[in-house]
């Protein structure tokens, strides 16, 4: 949601600066430096000048730290009401220079970008309101700062500009595919729900995202996924933030994919899946380990492993039937193995983000979810040890998958064996260069039948896709 942060405290003061500064670049002549930006929709050079790094302001509505804010709630609300006063900005510049996924840690990504700085110096200019706020470079005028350097330059928007200006100039140029520092996952998630609650599109919030209406899709149902676990973390003073699951792209990805699939045969195995695999993500294990969840995971793995002090309370009785008024009738609200697998998962939930909690809870509390998290990890862990001998087998019927993997060895193998001809000079280049049109011709039929069987493919299954496509155009 964009805000009204009002005017800085310099703001006039930077308004006069920007203005010499701007008459002193036109008087100078010769070539001016100009940085290219889409305003209001249409391609744009605004000059480019130079601005005490002192003189400027972060931006507290700035897409690359949203999830993050909330790490320190009270410092968040203090930026809400004081975005441009030292409390506010002193917040900023901490969590542009932490590691997105705990800001209590470094990002080691920071650090390689003030070497860069150091090193070769800006290339790159910044883009600031007349006001000095800094639409685009807030990360690298943190930098500059520890740096100690006294100047940035930086591009200036024109004086009409509106804080939806600068979320539409922002996302703008950091989504351009030659931008330094990717958004977090999170980040970037928000800010194409965002561009969804302006009216505009998926197709077109897509192609600003230089990606396509099916990913943005995905994104959209992962957001309202993790939006859903964050408000069922609720409880005993304590809740997770959607920062907590910055890791766990790839593994929500992959859940949303076999729930699509799912939901085409039984939407109630495939919710019976989700929610046995979201308490495994929470939980923190591994994509493969993930992938072993199947929807009986619970009743033929788990429960029979889950300590009884570890088992969430039953509340069946409560959702066992639905009344339907001037009917006298009732019917089931819901699977009951479902709902048994969301309580399980409400309760991993909740445990974490007391265990995660660095306020509104007591130390005893801390130690009895620490304790609590031990055990379910430890069922799951002890679950999915027979799940993946199953799996295994099952695995075994599947061999279209074993003889890719198969063929990527025999491939990795030729590289080898190319490496070792070309030093004795004996590679017969008529013969490998026919052989590699046949794999080429095998890879073709692979996607043909890559489209028919698969409904959503994959980022392997999507570049093969892609590859044959752009072969068959050029």
């Amino acid at each position: 949601m964009n805000l009204n942060y009002g005017r800085p405290p310099l703001a006039a003061e930077n308004e006069d600066l920007v203005e010499a500064r701007l008459r002193e670049a036109e008087a100078a002549g010769g070539i001016r430096e100009t940085l290219r930006v889409e305003w209001r929709g249409e391609p744009t050079q605004l000059p480019v000048i130079v601005m005490p790094v002192a003189s400027l302001y972060y931006n507290p509505n700035t897409h690359r730290i949203r999830a993050q804010r909330t790490h320190d709630p009270e410092r968040d609300r203090v930026l809400d009401e004081k975005a441009f006063e030292s409390e506010g900005q002193e917040y900023l510049h901490h969590l542009l220079r932490a590691l997105p996924a705990d800001p209590d840690k470094p990002d080691p990504k920071f650090r390689d970008l003030m070497a860069s700085l150091e090193e070769f110096g800006q290339n790159d200019p910044g883009l600031i309101t007349r006001s000095g706020i800094l639409v685009n470079a807030n990360t690298r005028r943190a930098a500059l700062k520890d740096l100690g350097k006294a100047a940035m330059r930086v591009a200036v928007l024109p004086p009409s500009c509106t804080w939806d200006d600068i979320s539409s100039v922002e996302l703008s140029l950091q989504l351009r595919e030659d931008h330094r520092r990717d958004y977090s996952y999170i980040n970037r998630l928000l800010a194409i729900e965002e561009q969804l609650s302006l009216g505009r599109l998926v197709a077109d919030i897509a192609k600003q995202f230089r990606t396509t209406a099916q990913a943005c899709e995905q994104d959209l149902w992962i957001l309202a996924t993790l939006n859903d676990l964050v408000a069922r973390s609720k409880g005993s003073g304590a809740q997770l933030r959607l920062m907590d699951f910055e890791e766990h792209q790839e593994k929500l990805k992959e859940l949303r994919r076999r729930y699509v699939k799912d939901s085409a045969v039984s939407k109630a195995q495939a919710d019976l899946m989700k929610e046995q695999r979201l308490a495994a993500i929470a939980l923190g294990f591994s994509k493969t380990d993930v992938r072993l969840i199947e929807p009986d995971f619970k009743t033929r793995y788990l429960d029979s492993r889950l300590p009884d002090s570890a088992k969430p309370q039953s509340n069946l009785s409560a959702s066992a039937g639905v009344s339907i008024p001037g009917l006298n009738r009732t019917v089931r609200a819901a699977d009951p193995k479902v709902e048994e697998a969301r309580a399980l998962t409400d309760a991993v939930l909740r445990v974490r983000a007391v265990e995660a909690s660095t306020a509104n809870v007591t130390g005893e509390q801390k130690v009895q979810a620490g304790e609590k998290l031990s055990q379910m990890k430890a069922a799951f862990e002890a679950a999915l040890e027979p799940a993946g001998k199953d799996a295994r087998i099952r695995k075994r019927k599947q061999a279209a998958p074993d003889r890719l993997i198969d063929a990527c060895q025999d491939i990795s193998q030729c590289v080898d064996d190319l490496v070792h001809a070309r030093g004795s000079r004996s590679l017969d280049e008529e013969i490998f260069d026919e052989a590699v049109v046949k794999l080429s011709e095998a890879l073709g039929k692979l996607a043909i039948e890559s489209a028919r069987s698969i409904k959503e493919p994959g980022d392997g299954v999507s570049w093969l896709l892609d590859v044959m496509r752009k072969k068959e155009e050029g």
